[in-house]
Formats: structure tokens, sequence, C-alpha cells
């Protein structure tokens, strides 16, 4: 194990009588040491992450751990009590205990060391050992991997064993008898190709299992399980796969492996990343400790569930970084996801600062911009003060988007050390005036720097301070040149252009693009497509002072998005015998979600009627979006539907457009469905129920 430890920071006659005790004795020869520099400091950290979870393991084991920014290097502290030492380890006091001490920017390299001695303290051999030996050194290359446990246990007399030895002496017992009925092994290098060889003897397939195993910190308690789940998996003759979440990131399982599974074990004290990849499933769901303690109901448990037939409901998928790690996808496909990551987490941004910012010019009035600022004038009775206040607030949130879209573009690329040369990058991008089109460069440079940097073979020394020092410094660093000399100003001159365009924007031109909008918003119902065009509107008045056009076309977008659903609701209610029981029912949630600029409401209609609802829709859809535009409608919200009206310019003839495409899209629907035979009351009710369920529920930021 490195230089974590030595025969320095091992005590075989630890005298403490607490855990807190204990820790600090540990913790004092690191300092002696100079691998802790602030001795309160680090117990502080260490208690409280001791707060969160006791760290006593049954079997007489203590592993009190932390991460902290007083610990200059990996190490680790062992000591042996021979009175034990309560850590809240249900069967009873600790003999054997461990203080991990992991710098706050500890690198994978150390942690996946860290984790070996996790797993390594769920092997009984090696724990007898331990409580054994009779040197510090010994005890000290006994936990590096130095010398093996079967080595050590052979120097020691016979009959010597020290408090909790006759405990782990009856596991070895077990083990091995449980090795000799099953023909597996103690080797914990494979999961599986033991309990796979029985199973083909037999000529059948074992029940297989996929697990995921996650605490606070990562360090310990999330490979500790994750051992234990195998383990238990090998004596029960079952495979057990399991993804361990922890502090050096994780690798996600095979998506044929889960496919394949017939149960799921979640042991967990944080949330699961990507959990959406085990729904309909049995499954399980822990804390990490029940992970370790009771492996072996859990699997019980699990394959009861699967013989009843219990499976876990859909979950909504997680964050776009998580949904894009499959590395089969192709780059276009990456390339979304990316980008489509950066504007999941701008749209908040945009529908706060946006919604505040309108409401501020609907109470203040369209002079509210030139208001003092409210820091200087604020008059509690005056609604000017109360505007100008609101508008101010919402300013500061535009000023988040492009540092927003830039930071979420890169960390969906290269995760967290993405995020700081992302952010940097949008900042600039404000700097220089390079606006929207800026932005969505930094970013994808930025997780490109960042994957460029994580490829580089660094030196052991360095690598600690990777994560916190070295990657954001030369990324941002890089991406900043870039920006400021090589890119923005061409870029700068670009998105002038576009915003020239679009001011100049009039007549015909204006009502085409509106069409456009209106097709797009309509073609997904929700989707890549519509977000696309939503993305775009948005991005024009995430300004103070958005331009005249910028306006028009926000409010056209918006009027389109509001048809689909609103046109379904109405042919429910004109022509209801042309859809079924569960369509009429569907029909009366779509006018509230109409109303509200839910697109995502038109779905369950879609999925069961495509070919005649959506290009139904897109017709409406292009009818609302050139007449908004042609009628002159402005809008500053870049969300509310029909709730945000008295923030529209032209409002009411805003509202004939939607009647108008409302209208045209009901009209076709019924005479598209009119021309088949009516489907049988019930039909499908199925594929509505799945789609409405995949999308509506799905929970996205925004939903236009």
């Amino acid at each position: 194990m490195s230089e974590m430890i030595t025969a320095d920071l091992v005590d075989l006659d630890l005298s403490a009588e607490t855990k807190e005790a204990a820790a600090r004795a540990l913790a004092e020869r690191m300092v002696t040491l100079g691998r802790v520099t602030d001795l309160e400091g680090f117990l502080a950290d260490v208690a409280a992450r001791e707060a969160q979870m006791p760290t006593g393991l049954d079997g007489g084991i203590g592993i009190p751990h932390c991460r902290s920014e007083h610990v200059t290097e990996p190490t680790l502290g062992f000591g042996r009590s021979a009175a034990g030492i309560d850590f809240g380890a249900p069967d009873g006091p600790a003999d054997l205990i461990f203080l991990i001490a992991a710098p706050a920017g500890a690198d994978d390299a150390h942690l996946t060391i860290l984790s070996s001695l996790a797993r390594q303290l769920m092997n009984a051999e090696f724990t007898s050992a331990l409580r054994a030996v009779d040197d510090a050194a010994a005890a000290a290359a006994l936990i590096r991997g130095d010398e093996s446990p079967a080595a050590a246990a052979s120097t020691v007399p016979e009959g010597t064993e020290s408090a909790g030895g006759s405990k782990n002496s009856v596991a070895v017992s077990a083990a091995a008898s449980a090795d000799t009925a099953t023909g597996t092994t103690t080797d914990t290098t494979d999961t599986t190709s033991d309990t796979t060889a029985d199973a083909g003897a037999s000529g059948e397939r074992p029940f297989r299992i996929v697990a995921v195993t996650s605490c606070p910190t990562g360090i310990a308690h999330t490979y500790m399980a994750a051992e234990s789940l195998e383990n238990a998996g090998r004596e029960a003759g079952v495979e057990v796969v399991v993804e361990t979440q922890g502090s050096a990131g994780f690798t996600r399982l095979d998506p044929a492996v889960i496919a394949a599974a017939d149960g799921v074990i979640f042991a967990h004290d944080v949330p699961v990343r990507d959990k959406d990849r085990f729904a309909g499933k049995p499954t399980v769901d822990v804390g990490v400790k029940a992970g370790i303690n009771k492996p072996a109901e859990l699997i019980t448990e699990v394959r009861g569930k699967a013989a009843r037939g219990e499976v876990s409901a859909c979950s909504a998928p997680g964050t776009p970084v998580e949904r894009s790690g499959d590395s089969a996808e192709g780059y276009g496909t990456k390339l979304r996801k990316w980008l489509m990551s950066g504007v999941s987490y701008m749209v908040p941004f945009v529908a706060a600062g946006g919604l505040l910012i309108a409401l501020g010019f609907a109470i203040g009035g369209y002079t509210v911009n030139k208001a003092p600022s409210v820091m200087d004038h604020f008059v509690w009775t005056q609604a000017d003060s109360w505007g100008a206040l609101l508008f101010q607030i919402g300013v500061v949130s535009f000023g988040f988007l492009v540092p927003v879209l830039a930071g979420y573009i890169a960390y969906g690329m290269a995760d967290r050390p993405g995020l700081v040369p992302g952010f940097v990058g949008g900042a600039i991008s404000l700097t220089i005036n390079a606006g929207f089109l800026g932005g969505l460069a930094a970013g994808l440079i930025a997780g490109g720097v960042v994957i460029g940097i994580q490829k580089v073979k660094i030196p052991a020394a360095l690598r600690g301070v990777m994560p916190v020092v070295v990657i954001p410094l030369i990324s941002a660093a890089i991406v900043g040149f870039l920006m400021f000399v090589v890119i923005g100003k061409p870029i700068a001159s670009a998105q002038k252009g576009m915003t020239d365009w679009l001011n100049g924007l009039t007549g015909t031109n204006a009502v085409l693009l509106g069409a456009l909008l209106g097709l797009m918003m309509c073609f997904d119902l929700g989707g890549p497509v519509n977000k696309v065009a939503y993305t775009f509107a948005t991005a024009g008045i995430a300004v103070a002072s958005p331009s005249d056009s910028a306006m028009k076309i926000m409010a056209a977008v918006m009027a389109a998005g509001m048809v689909p659903p609103l046109a379904m609701a109405l042919a429910t209610t004109v022509r209801g015998r042309l859809f079924t029981q569960t369509e009429r029912e569907n029909g009366k949630a779509a006018w509230v979600l109409g109303a509200s600029f839910i697109s995502e409401g038109a779905i369950p209609f879609a999925a069961a009627d495509p070919l005649r609802v959506i290009p139904s829709a897109m017709v409406g859809g292009a009818v609302t979006g050139s007449l908004s535009m042609a009628f002159g409608a402005t809008l500053r919200a870049p969300h509310g539907g029909i709730f945000v009206v008295p923030l529209i310019g032209n409002p009411f003839l805003y509202l004939i457009a939607i009647a108008a495409g409302v209208c045209v899209t009901t009209a076709l629907v019924v005479v598209l469905k009119g021309m088949r035979k009516q489907a049988p009351e019930g039909t499908g009710a199925g594929v509505a129920d799945t789609a409405i369920a995949a999308k509506v529920d799905s929970k996205e930021p925004i939903a236009a």
C-alpha cells in the first residue's frame, strides 16, 4: 500500500476507551509524521463523517475515515485494542481500528488503494492475521500487501490469538466449508466465474444480480459493501456484479449485464447515479451498512421479489450528464447530449430571470430598466420600487445564463473538472460580447481541453493536486487564451451579425421565420427539435433589454408550443367518438397543459396515432407562429403560457393567433381520423400511457 502506512502509524496496544480517543491517538501519529497539518481541524472532519453514519462494522472492525483539507497525503493509521472500542457496530465493540485520512483532492490511484483495503477487511483470513501479528512493522507490511495473511499467520506461535479471534476463526471455517461445498475460491478478483462454472455443470443458468454501492465519502463502506455482496453471492451460487460509485468515480455496468440481470440491489447512503438504468427489475433498496452486514439476507430478499414478480417502477432519468456515458454512442449523439446538458441547466435561470424581468416591467413600467439600484433607493410603499427590485434580480439571474451554459456543456463532456474552464470561458464570452454562440464554443472547448489533459500521464507526485490545482489552472488558461485572442472576436462578429439580421426581419421574412419555428415546436413535442427552437428564442431575450425582434420570436415560439395539447383537448371535446376513453380522459388534462405551455400534453395522442396527429400539429403550429409574427406580438417572459398574457404585447391578436392554430390542427385531426374506421373502445391506451410516462414524467427543467 505504497507509503500510506508505516510502522510509526501502527499501535498494537491501543489503550483508548472511546472512538474519539482512538481517532485522536492515531491522528497524533499522523501529525508527528507531517501527514496531518491541523490535529483539531482533522478530528472535526472525522467527527463530522462519524455523525453521518457510525463506522463500526460486524466482526470487530472500526473504520473512521474522512476527506479533509488538513491532510497532506493519503494516510492510514492502524490500532488494535485489547478491550474493544464502541464504534456503533451491531455486534459489539471493535478491536481492529483503521483511521483513513484522505486529502480533499485525493487522486484516483490512492483512492483505489484505500478501496482495496476496504475490500480486504471483508476477508476473514486477513483480519485474523492482523489480530495475531505481534510486530508493528509486520502489521504495516501485511496491510500494505507486502506480506500475505498466510505468511503472517505462519510466523505466529500456535494458539496465539487476540480479542475477536474466535469470531473470525469461525468465519474462516465457514468460508472454507462454503468453498468446499461450492467449488469457489477466496480470490476476490473474479465475482462471477465460479458460480458460472457451477451453473454450467448443473445445466442451469444461475440467478443474476447487479448491485450499486455508495457511501457519503466513497472511501471505505462503498467497497466493503461490494466485497460483502460478492462473497455472499459466491456462497449462495448467485452471480453478483457490483458498480461501486466511490470518490474515485465509477465505471457504469455494461448495459447487457444489466439487461440480463434477474434482480437489483442498491446499498447506498447517497443518491444512485443514473438509477433509471435499473428500472423494471426486482429491486432491494437499503443503506450501505446493510450491504456490509447482511448481504445474504439482501440476496434472499431480491430472489423472493423476483419469484413473486415484483418489479420497480420506472424512475425519472438522471441528469443529462449521467445519461451521456454510453461509449457506444456516435459523436453526433454525444454532441447533442453535451449541448442539451448545458441547455437543461441553463433553462431554470432563463425561466426565473425572464419571469422576474417581465414582472418588473409589468409592475414598474417600461422605464424600470432605467431605475437606480434598489440598494440606493427603495421605498416599501411604492410599486415602482418593487418593480425595480424584481427587474434587477432578474438581470442578475440572466447574467449566469452563458457561463452556466458553457460550464455544464463542459461538465457533460468531462464531469466536474470541466466546470471551472467552462464557467470561465462562458464569462469571457459575455465580456467580449460573444453571447450565446460564444458560450456554446467555450463549453465545447473547455470539455475538450480537460479530456486532453486527463489523457496525459502525470507523475505520481502530482496526482493529488491534479483535480484541484493543475487541471483548473491549465484548462482555464488555455480556454481563456483561445476565447480572448483566437476565436472570441470572430464569434462576437457572428453573434452581432445574427442579432442584426433578427432585428432587420420584417414582413414576409418574419412570417416565414415564425412558421419555421412553429413547425419545429410541434414536430417532436418537447424533444430535441422542439428544444432547439425554444433555446433559440430564449437566447434572444436573455439580456436586460432584448430587441423587439427577439421578443417577437419568443412570443411565436410559446404560442406555437401551446397549440398541440389545446387542439387535442378541443378535438376530444367536439368529436369524442373518434378517440378512445383513455384519450378522452387525457384530453381533459390537455386543456391545462396546453394553457401552461407544456407541449408534452399532446404526446399520448401522438404516440397512439403519429401519422395523423403530428402533421396536423405542425400545420397548426406553423399557422400560429406566422400569425404571431405578422401581428407583431411580443413576449419578455420565456414561459408561463396563458398566465403571462398581461406581459404580452398585442395580447388580443396573440390569442387570436393561438386560436387559429388550434382550430386548424383540430380540423385536420378530426378529418384525418374520420377517414379511417373508428378504433375499438380502449385501443391505444397502453401506448399512450407508456409515452406520457416517458416524456411528461421525465421532469425536464422546462417543458416546451
